[in-house]
């Protein structure tokens, strides 16, 4: 068995790829026709269920409620249109990609910047969750028998595509483009096909066409208050949008004008596909219901098809190619659409950490110059919800869209306070002015009708799960205010000023000793080969048989340096070193000490636990101590071969007289000592 065999590395490789250098960052930056699958698949997706989740609301009043479906749809439209010309303005005044964050945190202060970030983390986790039970829920629809697995099928895909965008934004995008691609070109067709039917006079007709609905009595408040919720739940569609602009920094240059490109194409697209869904479903009478039994005639014990599952089969027939490859297609966009929280909240992060608000880790990139930290954590948070919801749709829509309209809220009246600041100063070019009084015209009215859509959605959603997302998004800030004081008081804390002072007056080393063997051989040969000012041998005394025997050793292999036995009656063995060390300092001053332990490097996750506890321990505990450095010296077992491909010792037999002893793959000289002394 060859080492590459036997690398742990071997298998990250192979899901992975190798690793790119940071010079290779420039090639990793997205053309339009890429940058469109991996930023816009969200908004895209939407489409495959907001429909659906519009019509199912509005069926809760009965059929006749179907006939504002065309209003409430005109309205979502609408909304679209202003949202996307909104932040086409965002990202040409704010390119760095912080979005709606950076926005609201320069233009309204810290703390609602800090809720808009709360509220994106919160929504991209969602994002991820409603898209892969979406997915799953297509699936099912065509293949039913499926239904028992289906939290098992969600979890898979997330794991699925966290492998995938751990290999990097451009191997993401030449994965996710086909797909995407395919689901707009077929559910483009499908739409120009059901309308060119019904304009011929042959409409495509729903398997539920024929299923009355058990209605709701419903007083006329309640009938407004259904409308609205139908409203809010087709506004679904709009979630995405905002990937793009905080998504700016992985376009490739013109950065700018490439995002606002690829802003202006999905809303085109997404426009299109959903007026066109929308109205193929009412022509061709599909009944989904919120409680499949609901629906008179139907059984209740089988899966519902979706809507796109009823359009498709209606305008292609059930057992099509044509109908699998809408399918297919709509589960395979779905499940992508997952890929731009994977962008999104990655980058979201690594601005966070920058600017204080997150762990630093969140600023780290991967092998793959992805941030890959950001990633894994989405795709855990993802999971966690996709199991404590059981992946039903249904129950995850409900807390969709209130994070995204936090933010779009936020951030609208951000650049609200931008253009005007920008008005008011007198340095401001004319041609500026102009466009600062457009871009305050469309951010007014993206600020108008995003307040609006967040109040309506908080109404209508609130006591139908998205309370949660209200408890989640202050915890979340309130999170992110303690890692910035955190931060910032670390950083006054280890601060230089004019106090600092350097009076350390000595150097001395200390080698622990437990038994005298190669390792802590190794130890006094890189303590001696350091020079300290003194270096001693300590070793703790649990059991004074150990002691007496170790003295013995020490003498009869003439140790070159001291050996100090310290006695332990309570058996710990950090608490008498520190003593040590503080009797030496209040006899030799305030001597810098440098402690140095053996630590045995293993091959087997199992071996940690047999071996290194106690110098951990005791390393852990010493750090405690002010004016004390630890140095762990590496003694690599046999084992170890697993991991660096070589033996930690010379294969028996090879090892020559008069040649220098080989430890840990390097040649180790012997501590310095008197000729005939033995190592």
């Amino acid at each position: 068995m060859t080492n590459e065999t036997r690398d742990p590395q071997l298998v990250k490789r192979i899901l992975l790829g190798d690793p790119l250098s940071s010079e290779e960052s420039a090639e990793q930056l997205l053309p339009k026709r890429r940058a469109l699958p991996i930023f816009a698949s969200d908004a895209l997706s939407s489409v495959a269920y907001a429909p659906q989740e519009l019509v199912m609301i509005l069926l809760i009043g009965g059929l006749t409620f179907l006939s504002f479906t065309p209003i409430v749809a005109v309205a979502v439209v609408v909304l679209l249109i202003v949202v996307v010309l909104s932040y086409r303005q965002l990202i040409k005044a704010y390119p760095s990609g912080g979005g709606d964050y950076e926005v609201a945190r320069k233009n309204l202060g810290e703390i609602p910047g800090v809720v808009v970030a709360s509220a994106l983390l919160v929504d991209y986790v969602l994002t991820v969750a409603v898209s892969v039970a979406s997915g799953v829920d297509n699936i099912i629809s065509a293949i039913p028998g499926l239904d028992p697995a289906r939290v098992e099928l969600a979890v898979g895909f997330v794991v699925l595509i966290i492998i995938v965008n751990l290999r990097g934004v451009r191997e993401a995008s030449f994965a996710f483009a086909i797909p995407t691609y395919i689901f707009i070109g077929s559910v483009g067709v499908m739409i120009v096909t059901g309308l060119i039917r019904t304009f011929l006079g042959d409409a495509p007709v729903a398997s539920s066409a024929d299923f009355a609905v058990h209605a709701e009595d419903l007083s006329q408040a309640a009938v407004i208050l259904l409308i609205l919720r139908a409203f809010s739940s087709g506004c679904s569609a709009l979630t995405g949008v905002e990937a793009v602009a905080n998504g700016v920094p992985a376009f490739r240059v013109p950065k700018v004008r490439n995002a606002q490109a690829t802003l202006v194409l999905m809303g085109s697209i997404a426009i299109c596909l959903f007026a066109g869904l929308t109205a193929l479903a009412l022509i061709s009478g599909v009944h989904y219901a919120e409680d499949p039994c609901a629906l008179i005639g139907f059984d209740c014990a089988t899966p519902q098809p979706s809507l796109m599952a009823q359009v498709a089969s209606a305008t292609f027939g059930g057992g099509s190619i044509l109908f699998f490859v809408v399918q297919a297609a709509t589960a395979c966009v779905l499940l992508l659409a997952a890929n731009t929280a994977f962008n999104g909240f990655p980058l979201l992060g690594a601005v966070l950490a920058r600017d204080g608000y997150g762990p630093k880790a969140l600023n780290t990139r991967g092998d793959r110059l992805v941030f890959s930290n950001g990633m894994i954590l989405l795709g855990i948070a993802a999971i966690a919800v996709l199991i404590v919801f059981q992946a039903k749709l249904t129950t995850l829509i409900q807390l969709y869209i209130i994070g995204v309209f936090v933010s779009f809220s936020l951030g609208q009246i951000g650049m609200v306070r931008h253009w005007r600041r920008m008005l008011r100063s007198a340095s401001t070019s004319a041609s500026n002015r102009r466009g600062a009084r457009l871009g305050l015209l469309i951010n007014s009215a993206g600020a108008t009708l995003t307040v609006l859509v967040l109040l309506i959605v908080t109404i209508t959603k609130f006591t139908h799960g998205a309370y949660l997302v209200f408890f989640a998004i202050p915890i979340l800030a309130f999170l992110m205010m303690g890692v910035k004081r955190y931060y910032r008081d670390v950083d006054h804390e280890i601060a230089i000023d004019d106090t600092t002072r350097f009076g350390s007056t000595g150097d001395v080393a200390l080698v622990l000793v437990n038994k005298l063997q190669k390792p802590v051989v190794k130890a006094l040969d890189y303590a001696v080969a350091a020079k300290h000012g003194k270096t001693v041998a300590v070793h703790v005394a649990v059991e004074g048989d150990e002691a007496a025997q170790l003295q013995q050793e020490w003498a009869d292999h003439l140790m070159p340096v001291p050996l100090i036995i310290l006695q332990s009656p309570y058996r710990s063995y950090a608490e008498p070193i520190a003593q040590f060390i503080a009797q030496y300092r209040e006899k030799h001053g305030p001597s810098v000490v440098t402690v140095y332990l053996p630590q045995y490097i293993v091959g087997h996750w199992w071996e940690t636990f047999l071996h290194n506890r106690r110098a951990r321990r005791v390393a852990s505990q010493l750090m405690l101590v002010h004016g004390v450095t630890i140095t762990l010296v590496p003694w690599l077992l046999d084992s170890s071969e697993i991991i660096y491909g070589r033996r930690s010792r010379p294969v028996p037999g090879q090892e020559r007289a008069g040649r220098p002893v080989v430890a840990n793959g390097r040649r180790a000289h012997r501590p310095a000592g008197p000729p005939d002394a033995e190592a």
